[in-house]
């Protein structure tokens, strides 16, 4: 796996606003990546302060050697945005001056690093369009879950966390048992229904700190951090039974839908994210062979 962790730009928030912003009728506002390995990433700035820092309990997480472990601070008050310094060794500048604390305003370049951030007012026509190329480069637009090359970008961050920090990781993927019979049968726009269906249902019940994704036409992908593979397939089959009793006939395709999913651990010596999915792929592939709507994983 490569080891190009030093410049490595990680953040874990959702790319959706918080649901009780939306609930309460108000939008955050938001970061831009300018600079930096995320480069048009947006990251939300609500009600609850973010911290951006080289430690993995930051909310934004920037993994550089100049960064400190709690570099800076940006939350919100009655009276609007401000940033503050959080004691770093490096400063943290606000259009280019460094600062200990000062109020953001629409349009600032907030420094720490190599990183540059842009703040930006969520009303704004320019937080729209930074948020509209962003979405059409990451997210499945009939799924609305991470599209293939986000994910697989997203992967090698988890994999480097978890080689760093010598803790477990799995991946699953899921494919969806004859979905060229649902489309033939059905036609597209049924099929079309039955993918966002299943999609809707991984996520209801994924943890927030799952990564999910649709990485192919019937076959979806989960990252569960902190996972062993037995834990996954745990979770897998609590998935694969929610599938099977989930009623996809709403949309005029089949009452009953099933998954296949195969699941497999990040284990020393895989060379990458290759030797992972490979190896989640090749136990998909034995769940098929058994006789499909079933779970396989490694080490069985």
């Amino acid at each position: 796996m490569s080891a190009r962790h030093d410049d490595a730009t990680t953040q874990r928030r959702s790319i959706r606003p918080a649901r009780s912003e939306l609930a309460a009728g108000r939008e955050p506002a938001c970061l831009v990546v300018l600079q930096g390995q995320r480069l048009g990433q947006r990251i939300d700035v609500g009600d609850t302060p973010l911290v951006i820092g080289r430690a993995p309990e930051c909310e934004f997480q920037i993994m550089e050697r100049s960064v400190s472990r709690q570099h800076s601070k940006i939350w919100r008050e009655p009276s609007g945005y401000r940033v503050k310094d959080l004691d770093s060794m490096n400063k943290t500048f606000l259009n280019d001056q460094p600062i200990i604390e000062a109020e953001l305003k629409d349009g600032d370049h907030i420094t720490i690093g190599s990183c540059v951030l842009k703040f930006m007012d969520r009303s704004s026509v320019e937080a729209r369009y930074h948020e509209e190329i962003y979405q059409l480069a990451t997210v499945d637009p009939l799924t609305d879950l991470y599209n293939r090359r986000q994910f697989l970008e997203l992967l090698e961050k988890e994999l480097a966390r978890a080689a760093n920090h010598r803790r477990p990781l799995a991946l699953l993927i899921i494919d969806i048992d004859h979905f060229k019979a649902i489309n033939d049968r059905y036609g597209h726009p049924a099929g079309d229904g039955v993918l966002k269906r299943v999609a809707r249902t991984v996520s209801a019940h994924a943890r927030e700190e799952f990564i999910i994704a649709r990485i192919g036409g019937e076959e979806f992908a989960a990252v569960l951090p902190e996972h062993t593979v037995h834990e996954a397939a745990e979770f897998a089959e609590r998935l694969r039974r929610a599938i099977e009793e989930h009623d996809m006939a709403k949309d005029g395709g089949p009452e009953c839908v099933t998954v296949s999913i195969g699941a497999a651990e990040w284990l020393a010596g895989m060379m990458g994210s290759s030797d992972l999915l490979r190896a989640a792929d090749e136990q998909l592939y034995r769940a098929k062979q058994e006789g499909r709507n079933t779970v396989r994983r490694t080490g069985t």
